[in-house]
């Protein structure tokens, strides 16, 4: 569908995007993770032809973003990260008015977001300004879907909305992928990594890693280790003080470390215990697509 070649974008002096290279398959649900800054907004709005890149090529099936750009937006469907729809005006009218400006209507293609718009149903004449953070969600989504594109453009569709609307918007993605539409999703959040067929990590406007998230994380190089206590602030300030240890960062209620080679976590609890901690456990771990990501970021 995509094929991204060196694709160069600054602002000022600073890089945005630097030498991104990458391709999207035809029906694939491609995951772009990476914290804010990564740039992640601004290769969207490349691909979604909203923004001309400085130098570099990107292709859309046969048609390139730059100079065909009309063409290629029929086929697009994009969900910009800030709620971009008509705040005044009500769902159902929000919903015309986008079918309208693709030249189709919203009978028309129903099927396609019937399932969405069901739960938009009971405030059909309510301002969308007005909406809760996981309906306005729904409804975006349902006004980038109206005109059946082929691809899908999500930028953060999920920041700032409750953990229960975060799931179902998921399984919506999943849905619409069996239904022929390829999706190209960005996210801040690491555990939405494992619901992707592969993912695009990034750093600085760099791709570190691009594959399906088993492999990246078997292919993490090290012993990875937790240690749950009482007081894990604590706890990681006496880890990371200790020449044994590689790394050490904060993960929920725990610690995630590694240790340099040739020693072994005993030596972490002897140290903790010298210290006076106490009701602290130390065990090994199977790394996540953020620990992956983590070790990238802090060993390169």
């Amino acid at each position: 569908m995509y094929r991204v070649t060196n694709l160069f974008k600054k602002y000022n002096q600073v890089a945005a995007l630097s030498n991104i290279s990458f391709e999207v398959y035809p029906n694939e649900l491609l995951g772009f993770i990476g914290p804010d800054g990564s740039g992640k907004t601004t290769l969207f709005r490349i691909l979604a032809t909203l923004l001309l890149p400085d130098s570099g090529e990107v292709k859309f099936m046969n048609y390139d973003v730059v100079d065909d750009f009309q063409k290629i937006r029929r086929y697009l469907g994009y969900m910009p990260g800030r709620f971009s729809l008509y705040a005044d005006l009500t769902v159902e009218e929000n919903l015309n008015f986008f079918a309208t400006i693709y030249g189709t209507s919203v009978k028309e293609n129903y099927d396609l977001i019937a399932e969405i718009y069901s739960q938009l149903e009971p405030f059909r004449t309510r301002p969308a300004g007005k909406l809760s953070g996981g309906m306005k969600q729904k409804l975006a989504l349902c006004c980038a879907l109206i005109h059946r594109p082929t691809v899908l453009i999500l930028d953060e569709p999920t920041t700032g909305v409750d953990a229960v609307s975060r799931k179902e918007f998921w399984m919506l993605l999943r849905k619409l992928k069996q239904r022929g539409v390829t999706i190209l999703v960005s996210t801040p959040y690491m555990d939405e990594a494992s619901l992707c067929d592969r993912i695009v990590l990034m750093q600085k406007g760099k791709i570190m890693s691009t594959d399906v998230p088993e492999r990246l994380i078997a292919s993490y190089p090290v012993k990875l280790y937790a240690a749950f206590g009482d007081n894990t602030y604590v706890i990681k300030s006496a880890i990371s003080s200790l020449p044994e240890c590689q790394m050490a960062y904060l993960s929920g209620r725990k610690v995630h470390f590694t240790m340099k080679p040739s020693h072994h976590p005993r030596e972490i609890a002897e140290h903790l215990t010298k210290l006076g901690i106490e009701n602290f456990r130390i065990e090994p771990i199977a790394p996540t697509v953020e620990d992956y990501f983590i070790y990238r970021m802090i060993n390169e």
